[in-house]
């Protein structure tokens, strides 16, 4: 658990420095460097779903929504956008919110693994 934990230390804190050079980019109008970063963020979006849902390892093969536990009211949709659209900037504040829901998502599922009773 404490990798876990550690893992997704790191992926909040790589997102707010990506965070902080995508809201520049978009600022500067640099669309080509932005959407570059946006396909990252993306990428880190669906690596911390993974550790959100207890899966430590990344699949190469698609997501499927349906078997998640924990993730965001219509990720489906939003993600598709996102993915489609990564230069534009309501794909940004999109992803932006997205890891906001996930992150108390995570918050609210660590709040309730330790409050059950150890077996």
């Amino acid at each position: 658990m404490d990798n876990l934990a550690e893992a997704v230390s790191s992926v909040l804190k790589e997102w707010e420095q990506m965070k902080a050079r995508l809201d520049q980019l978009f600022r500067e109008r640099d669309q080509k460097n932005a959407n570059d970063l946006m396909e990252k963020g993306i990428t880190l979006f669906i690596q911390f779903l993974h550790y959100t849902n207890d899966e430590t390892s990344i699949p190469n093969r698609s997501l499927d929504f349906d078997q998640l536990s924990s993730k965001p009211v219509n990720i489906g949709e939003r993600l598709g956008f996102i993915m489609a659209r990564p230069g534009l900037y309501h794909s940004y504040r999109q992803l932006s919110e997205l890891m906001v829901e996930l992150e108390k998502l995570y918050a609210k599922k660590n709040i309730k693994n330790k409050s059950r009773p150890k077996a």
